[in-house]
């Protein structure tokens, strides 16, 4: 015959037992989901994030921040590019130079590598991107692609691309695709 002292210490290591499972569960309901990237639109990009005003080849130009756009990844690093009000330098750079890169990250570009940094960027005539140093120095220049597509053209927005961990770089009609090393 079991003791009532001995039913009663049963029920109480069940009881804390239960609880301490429901506890348990309750804190792997309450976890944060993974941390994924994430697109930035303009509203996301502040001056915290981007500078208002940039250097480039010996002067300095204002961003845009009404047409800016980037990539979060996951580990918080970021991919942020703006266009620039260009109307001070002289028309050879101009016709180069419309937006500004900063990344934090290495990426790829149509196979190209562009280390972590600031960069002047452009979309050229003939289906060309270029990404110049703060020189205006040419870094590498690629094909870029024609969205006839796209159904809202933006003067400078980032979308997802085809594949996960690629994105569009977009310059009205025209864009380029990047991601991330390791992708």
């Amino acid at each position: 015959m079991i003791r009532r002292h001995t039913l009663v210490r049963f029920a109480t290591l069940l009881l804390v037992a239960s609880a301490l499972t429901f506890a348990q569960s309750a804190t792997l309901a309450a976890a944060p989901p993974q941390a994924k990237d994430t697109i930035l639109s303009t509203t996301d990009i502040t001056a915290h994030l981007f500078p208002t005003t940039v250097f480039f080849h010996g002067q300095t130009a204002t961003s845009q921040m009404d047409n800016a756009g980037g990539v979060r990844y996951a580990d918080g690093l970021l991919v942020l590019a703006a266009l620039v009000d260009n109307s001070g330098y002289a028309s050879q750079i101009r016709m180069k130079y419309q937006g500004y890169l900063i990344t934090e990250v290495e990426i790829f570009i149509s196979g190209q590598t562009l280390k972590p940094g600031a960069y002047g960027f452009g979309f050229l005539d003939n289906n060309k991107f270029v990404v110049m140093d703060l020189g205006a120095n040419d870094l590498l220049q690629v094909a870029s692609t024609r969205d006839a597509d796209i159904r809202r053209p933006m003067p400078l927005q980032i979308v997802a691309g085809a594949q996960a961990g690629d994105y569009r770089l977009y310059h009205g009609r025209d864009y380029i695709e990047f991601h991330r090393q390791g992708h």
